[in-house]
């Protein structure tokens, strides 16, 4: 069984930066693809970003593009979330995901099969 473990989230200003981390356990991270995602208060779960499992390809919201980044050290069995001018809007419990198939990289979420417990990332204004 896959564990996905976030860290990083926390209260930053507008404008300001914060990198998110995600490690993984208990599988072949480098055979899997993978997301995240973000849920804002009273708001449905959405796709932010993607990264395939070699880092070839990535695929980012609109919302985000330009700002977000995604990366991975397969080594470290770790996905990152580099974060920068963030804004108010970007408030959220952000998640990180695993696909199993790794077939492309996907943006719903029923695509992916491991799920982390998320870490809150607040944008004061």
């Amino acid at each position: 069984q896959v564990q996905l473990v976030e860290s990083g989230g926390g209260l930053v200003q507008a404008g300001g930066s914060l990198r998110l981390s995600c490690a993984a356990s208990g599988g072949t991270f480098s055979s899997y693809n993978m997301g995240w995602f973000r849920q804002a208060p009273g708001k449905e779960r959405e796709f932010v970003a993607a990264i395939s499992r070699s880092s070839g390809r990535t695929l980012s919201a609109d919302s985000v593009k330009g700002r977000f980044t995604i990366f991975r050290d397969n080594a470290k069995n770790t996905v990152y979330l580099q974060m920068n001018s963030l804004k108010p809007e970007d408030t959220a419990v952000y998640y990180c995901a695993a696909d199993r198939s790794a077939y492309a990289l996907y943006t719903r979420q029923n695509a992916y099969d491991y799920w982390g417990q998320g870490t809150q990332v607040t944008v004061s204004s």
